[in-house]
């Protein structure tokens, strides 16, 4: 069997260029109107160049903004869960004319990133794009906090990619394309692929789904963002760490992929959900392994609620289905861990367990069940977590010293 078509039917669409066009490129950028762009947007144009947001040539119209916050699919008709524009202040924007080229720049260093044709500059309603994608507009949302601070003017056109940032030199083979991955999945025989999304080092839980997922498919990539998240959460190097001392200790040899790919977490939930699975059909995944409040954030969504919204999707929305798992937890009774469609025993018997939970527990230097984390991942965590101790107390003697 070969591996899921990329997301549109087509090829893969890298927008990345190489070589002699490159260098052109790189030198004729120079010469263009320079765009500072956010680290959301860093990451969007980095996932255009490898390819993980096949079949976009670049940044939406207000056509396809509209279609996708109103009902999830561009202008064209192609299905997309959530708006991927790129935004500037209105005195930048007046200065550009349409047709006309800028070039995109890093927010860390100020290197080019990409170019782009300016094909349209529009107002959004970021209060609608909120309400509709987030399902609310309170401003303590990470993602409505994002929206509502972005500039006030969208620059849509299709752009060039020049750069993939410091992702390659910074996360090494934890980076990689679609087209990487694709070829790592056909080498190994595998053609039914689960990918497993997340932002925390792997508890006892997600371990558990991960190894449900292989009992049905060939093998499955956990796949982690390596751009940036909300704070508290561990640092992408720290949970690759972890996340490879469990796959080396507690998984059966060649039935897991890790990888990371650049984009920042934007905390939509269901939406959020259907984005994964979009993009991880370009990475070659049939499958995504989908558990409780997916992608959510606080109690803004419904633990299920990234379940639900696979089955409002058109038919041939996606080729990559939801692997939908119910809440799972440790079972004093049964001995083991279990979901609540195989476990018959009440809450009293149940240890719950969260990366939330988690992660206060490791700051707050609580001990951590042992039906909660295997003793390697945690012994690497509260390294980190010591680590983090230790700089606070070095700046407040320092505070108090002066």
């Amino acid at each position: 069997m070969a591996l899921v078509n990329p997301h549109g039917g087509g090829n893969l669409k890298p927008l990345l260029l190489e070589g002699d066009a490159l260098k052109a490129a790189l030198a004729h950028a120079q010469t263009l109107p320079k765009i500072k762009v956010s680290s959301r947007e860093k990451g969007d144009i980095i996932m255009l160049g490898i390819g993980g947001f096949t079949p976009l040539d670049g940044f939406m119209t207000h056509a396809d903004w509209q279609g996708v916050c109103d009902g999830m699919k561009m202008a064209n008709g192609l299905f997309w869960p959530i708006p991927i524009t790129l935004s500037t202040d209105e005195v930048s924007a007046a200065r550009i004319k349409t047709g006309e080229e800028v070039a995109l720049t890093d927010p860390d260093d100020g290197s080019v990133l990409a170019t782009m044709q300016v094909t349209e500059k529009y107002k959004i309603d970021k209060a609608h794009e909120c309400a509709t994608v987030f399902k609310t507009t309170d401003i303590e949302h990470p993602g409505v906090k994002m929206v509502m601070e972005q500039g006030d003017i969208n620059l849509a056109g299709p752009i060039k990619v020049l750069s993939q940032g410091d992702f390659p030199e910074k996360y090494g083979d934890l980076f990689l394309s679609p087209k990487q991955t694709r070829a790592q999945f056909e080498a190994m025989g595998w053609s039914k692929v689960a990918a497993f999304q997340t932002r925390n080092p792997m508890h006892r839980s997600h371990e558990y789904l991960a190894k449900v997922a292989i009992e049905t498919c060939d093998g499955v990539l956990i796949h982690s963002p390596l751009g940036n998240l909300k704070p508290g959460d561990i640092p992408a190097d720290v949970r690759a760490d972890a996340i490879a001392t469990l796959v080396e200790n507690y998984f059966v040899k060649n039935t897991i992929i890790q990888a990371g790919y650049p984009l920042d977490m934007r905390y939509a939930g269901p939406r959020e959900a259907l984005l994964h699975a979009l993009f991880r059909q370009n990475y070659g995944c049939s499958h995504l392994i989908v558990g409780r409040d997916h992608a959510g954030v606080g109690s803004y969504y419904g633990p299920f609620d990234a379940h639900h919204i696979f089955d409002e999707l058109p038919k041939g929305a996606l080729e990559t289905q939801a692997l939908t798992i119910d809440w799972t937890f440790w079972c004093h009774k049964c001995g083991g861990m279990a979901s609540a469609r195989t476990c018959p025993h009440g809450e009293a018997d149940r240890l719950l367990l969260s990366g939330t939970k988690l992660r206060k527990m490791l700051s707050e230097d609580q001990e951590v069940p042992a039906e909660f984390s295997r003793p390697e991942v945690l012994t690497i965590l509260r390294k980190y977590y010591a680590g983090l101790t230790e700089k606070v107390e070095v700046k407040l003697s320092g505070h108090s010293a002066r």
